[in-house]
């Protein structure tokens, strides 16, 4: 026995599907704007998880060009059917629902098979049956009308695995459980006991978030409601709770016999979730041939007790120095691949940072690397080294929730010297807020976030420089940035308009929890 702190993925892992093979489990998350997608974590117990890689890593495979923060890869499903990894997704920015396969979870993961129109709406995911069929289970629109914003419906058709188109005729299963349901979405299919089950989301992604459950003797129905429907919601614990907004489930049956659930839940602080949505975990328990999760307690709970041994931990570390030949697989960039514009070749222990016309404003691939915030107070630090030789150009760091709303800690050239300029971008409207001379030679810039409000500062040589302090935070939340993403960190390096050569090396980068 082993026990788990939650979430068991902290910051921008949301939308969680789970499978296990043999001993191993695996675990992948949406991705929206970011690149690459879909990442692929692995656990033997559980608890302690590594990202082992993408699963969308090239261009062709994750037309990302002009979409929004939010925009991307939805909700990705991962199974594994004899012998080979299955992962399916919807890409709302470009070509919709689509199916990639690997023998290897590490991957190289295959061109996407595009489903076409025959594969309405969102949220896809697959179910292999007993008699080696593939059913592919998703949302569309009401065919009978949409009668409101949300009025879908659950349905499911069967998936040729030859060809990776759908067959035969489509069935709409289930509309969801509660009356005048909004967005049932996030649907999976599982079989237990002879049970078909459909295990959705209901109520939008929101406070009012929930897993509910159907079934049936037939995969295509009719489905029974489960009259104890919602399984598990948290919309009734208040405001104050500490974790909101649960929804999106995925059983997994682990080698010993157990049901867990993972799903997707917020952790909001002062009435704000700058994080973004997370992954939890639960115990389930069958009763009466219905899944009931956390069984005397009804809500999810700080801390798990799993029927696991428990592995050793896979330490992070807290420095990250630059003379791997790869980057870290947890780093990301915006709508193109990283080494666009990154490389740890051109220069021996430093990360070149190419500088891209483009902007963090914009709706594009610039060059911008980071990672995923996971604490509500932390501290970040980079060592750079760069000379501004144009006006127009810029080098240092960023906070980001998404286009509209960030902070940029930017080194420009100022006469025949350089600033530090503090740039916040807020729904869009930039404001500068500080700006600051800086020394010559290599820069060390410090990001220290505490209480939602964060403070900034440079050093170059000896000199300290203080560049503001307590600057709120809070306008990166989803709540006010109005966004499906968490924030990131990282290094950010734009020319802002016009081709250059310029470049800025970064010796290390630190981030910890405060």
């Amino acid at each position: 026995m082993t026990t788990v702190s939650n979430p068991i993925l902290s910051g921008f892992y949301p939308d969680p599907s789970i499978c296990r093979v043999g001993t191993q489990y695996y675990l992948v998350n949406s991705t929206f704007a970011y690149f690459p997608g879909v990442s692929v974590m692995e656990s033997s117990d559980l608890k302690h998880w590594k990202q082992i890689g993408s699963v969308l890593e090239r261009k062709e495979q994750l037309p990302l060009d002009g979409c929004g923060h939010s925009e991307g890869i939805f909700a990705p499903t991962i199974r594994y059917y004899n012998g080979t990894f299955y992962m399916i997704t919807t890409n709302i920015s470009g070509g919709g629902n689509f199916v990639v396969t690997a023998k290897d979870p590490k991957g190289p993961w295959s061109d996407p098979y595009w489903l076409g129109e025959a594969a309405q709406g969102i949220d896809p995911s697959l179910f292999f049956d007993d008699d080696e069929t593939c059913w592919y289970i998703g949302t569309r629109p009401n065919p009978d009308g949409v009668r409101y914003n949300g009025d879908w419906v659950i349905w499911i058709q069967r998936l040729d695995l030859e060809t990776m188109q759908l067959i035969g005729e489509s069935y709409n299963i289930w509309k969801g459980a509660m009356r005048d349901v909004i967005w049932p979405e996030g649907p999976h299919l599982l079989k237990k006991d002879g049970w078909y089950y459909v295990i959705n989301a209901e109520g939008g992604t929101g406070p009012n978030h929930s897993i509910c459950v159907a079934r049936s003797r037939n995969i295509t129905g009719p489905y029974e409601n489960n009259l104890n429907n919602p399984i598990l919601t948290h919309r009734h614990m208040g405001k104050e709770y500490p974790i909101a907004c649960v929804g999106h489930g995925d059983f997994v049956e682990s080698i010993e016999g157990d049901w867990y659930v993972v799903m997707l839940g917020t952790r909001p602080y002062k009435g704000k979730t700058v994080i973004g949505r997370e992954t939890f975990i639960a115990k389930v328990e069958w009763e009466d041939g219905w899944p009931v999760i956390n069984p005397g307690i009804g809500h999810l709970e700080d801390i798990v007790e799993l029927n696991t041994t428990e592995e050793p931990d896979f330490a992070t570390p807290i420095v990250t120095h630059f003379y791997t030949k790869k980057l870290p697989v947890n780093w990301m960039s915006l709508r193109g691949p990283r080494e666009d514009f990154a490389s740890l070749a051109e220069r021996e222990g430093y990360l070149r940072i190419h500088l891209c016309p483009e902007s963090l404003k914009e709706r594009a691939a610039c060059a911008y690397l980071a990672r995923r915030i996971s604490d509500f107070d932390w501290q970040a630090e980079w060592m750079l080294d760069y000379e501004p030789i144009k006006e127009n150009e810029c080098a240092g760091a960023a906070v980001m929730m998404d286009n509209d709303n960030h902070i940029r800690m930017e080194i420009r050239k100022e006469g025949s010297d350089r600033a530090i300029i503090l740039i916040r971008c807020q729904k869009g409207i930039e404001e500068e807020i500080a700006r600051e001379p800086i020394g010559e030679g290599k820069v060390l810039l410090r990001i220290v976030e505490r209480d939602m409000k964060c403070s900034f500062y440079a050093q170059a040589g000896e000199e300290t420089v203080t560049v503001a302090e307590n600057i709120d935070y809070a306008f990166m939340s989803i709540e006010d940035a109005d966004g499906f993403t968490g924030d990131t960190i990282g290094m950010y390096a734009s020319s802002n308009g016009i081709e250059s050569t310029a470049y800025a090396d970064y010796e290390w980068f630190a981030y910890q929890a405060l």
